[in-house]
C-alpha cells in the first residue's frame, strides 16, 4: 500500500470514526433524555430506532449518488448535515423535537458508509483491502469507544446537560469538513464505462460479481446489525447496574467510562481481523465470529456486578471482528462499477431492519429475555454465513 493511498485512508478513516461518536452521543445521554421528559426505555428504545432506520434507508440512496458524482461531495454533505442536526438537537425544547433531530440526523449519517466503504474500495486491491477496512474499522471502533468517553468526561461534573453536550458535537463536525474539503483527493470520481478510467487498484482485480451470495452475506448482515443496534443503545444503560462509583464521578459519567472500556476491546478485534481478512478465508472467518457471539450473549442475559463489565469487553472484541471480513466480501461479491451502490444497499437493509434492535430491548422484559434473544440471533446469523464458508470451494 502506497503512502498516498494509506494517507487518503485515514482522512477517510477519521469521518468514520466522527459517524460513530453522532451514532452514540444517544446512548450516552439517552437516560438523561428519558428522565427529562418522563419516559421510560420503550420511548428511548423507539428513539434510537427512529435515529437508525433513516441511517440505513438513505444508504442505498447515497450509493447511488457517489456512482453518479464521487465520494467527496457527500461526505461533505454528511459532515455539515450531522453538524446542523447536532445544533437543532441541542436546540430542542419536546421529545418531538428531538424525535425529528434524530430523524434527520441518522440521513445525514447515512451517507457515510457507502461514501466512504466505496473509496477505500476503489482505491485498494484485493491484497491490501484487508488491511485497509482493518484501519478503516478501528478508526471506527476509536469513534465507537471514543464517544462514551468523551461523554464520561463531559458529565462527570454533573453540570453539563445534554443539549450542550450536542451543541458541542457541532464543532468537529464543520472542523473535519474543512479539512476534508481541502485535502481529500479521490482517483474515481464518478462512475465510467470506460476501463482506461479505471485506478491501478483495480487493474489487476478479477471483477465478477455473485448476487445470490450477496444476498445471503446481506442476511448475516441484518442479523449482526440487529445484535450491534440493540447492545449499543442500552450498553450504559447495563452498565449502570455493574455497581462501580467513585467519588466526584456522577453516575451519567461513570457508566459511560465504563461504556467506553468495553469498546475500547473492539479496537483490538478490529486490528486482529484486519490482519485475517485476506481472500480465501473471508467466509470462514466471518462465520466463526458470529457463532462466538452466541456463548458471549448468554453470558451478558446473566452476568450481575463486575461481571457485566467482563462479559461487555469480550463480547466487543469478537463482535468487531466482523467487518472486515463483511466488508471484504462485499468488495468480493459486487463489481466495481456496482459497488457503492452495494455497499449502500447493504447499509440500507443492516441499519434500517437491524435498527430494530433497541425497540426490541427496549420491549424486552428482563435482560435474560434480551440477551438471551440476541444469542438465538447470533445463532441463526453463524448458521447463514456457515452456508456461505461451506459453499465457496464447490462454485
Amino acid at each position: 500500500m502506497s503512502r498516498t493511498t494509506f494517507r487518503l485512508i485515514l482522512l477517510v478513516s477519521c469521518a468514520h470514526a466522527l459517524v460513530h461518536v453522532f451514532e452514540l452521543a444517544l446512548p450516552s445521554v439517552e437516560q438523561m433524555i428519558g428522565a427529562e421528559f418522563h419516559v421510560g426505555t420503550r420511548e428511548t428504545g423507539l428513539l434510537g430506532t427512529v435515529w437508525r432506520i433513516p441511517f440505513g434507508v438513505g444508504a442505498v440512496l447515497t450509493g447511488w449518488l457517489v456512482d453518479r458524482y464521487g465520494s467527496k461531495r457527500l461526505l461533505l454533505i454528511y459532515l455539515a448535515g450531522c453538524a446542523a442536526t447536532c445544533v437543532l438537537a441541542g436546540l430542542s425544547r419536546s421529545f418531538n423535537m428531538v424525535f425529528l433531530a434524530m430523524l434527520m440526523m441518522g440521513s445525514f449519517a447515512s451517507i457515510y458508509h457507502p461514501a466512504g466503504l466505496a473509496l477505500i474500495s476503489h482505491e485498494t486491491t484485493p491484497e491490501t483491502r484487508g488491511a485497509a477496512l482493518g484501519w478503516h474499522g478501528i478508526f471506527g471502533s476509536m469513534g465507537i469507544a471514543g464517544a462514551p468517553f468523551l461523554a464520561g468526561i463531559v458529565f462527570s461534573s454533573g453540570e453539563v446537560t445534554w443539549r450542550e453536550y450536542y451543541l458541542g458535537l457541532s464543532l468537529p463536525g464543520l472542523a473535519l469538513m474543512l479539512v476534508l474539503a481541502w485535502r481529500l483527493k479521490e482517483t474515481r470520481t464518478a462512475t465510467s464505462t470506460s476501463d482506461t478510467t479505471q485506478p491501478i487498484a483495480q487493474v489487476h482485480e478479477v471483477d465478477r460479481g455473485d448476487t445470490r451470495r450477496y444476498a445471503i452475506l446481506l442476511t448475516t448482515g441484518v442479523l449482526s446489525g440487529f445484535i450491534y443496534a440493540a447492545f449499543m443503545h442500552f450498553l450504559p444503560r447495563y452498565l449502570d447496574d455493574a455497581g462501580f462509583s467513585f467519588a466526584n464521578v456522577s453516575s451519567e459519567g461513570m457508566r459511560n467510562r465504563l461504556a467506553a472500556l468495553v469498546l475500547s476491546c473492539g479496537i483490538v478485534g478490529q486490528s486482529v481481523a484486519g490482519r485475517l481478512a485476506r481472500p480465501g478465508r473471508l467466509e470462514w472467518g466471518l462465520t466463526f465470529v458470529l457463532l462466538a457471539n452466541v456463548p458471549l450473549l448468554l453470558w451478558m442475559s446473566f452476568a450481575t456486578g463486575a461481571m457485566r463489565v467482563a462479559a461487555t469487553c469480550v463480547l466487543a472484541l469478537v463482535h468487531f471482528m466482523n467487518q472486515p471480513f463483511y466488508n471484504s466480501l462485499i468488495a468480493q461479491y459486487v463489481t466495481a462499477r456496482r459497488r457503492s451502490l452495494g455497499y449502500g444497499f447493504s447499509n440500507m437493509v443492516c441499519f434500517s431492519i437491524g435498527g430494530l434492535g433497541p425497540t426490541f430491548a427496549g420491549y424486552a422484559p428482563t435482560d435474560e429475555w434480551t440477551y438471551g434473544g440476541l444469542a438465538v440471533v447470533a445463532g441463526i446469523g453463524g448458521c447463514v454465513a456457515l452456508l456461505l464458508a461451506t459453499t465457496r470451494n464447490s462454485e
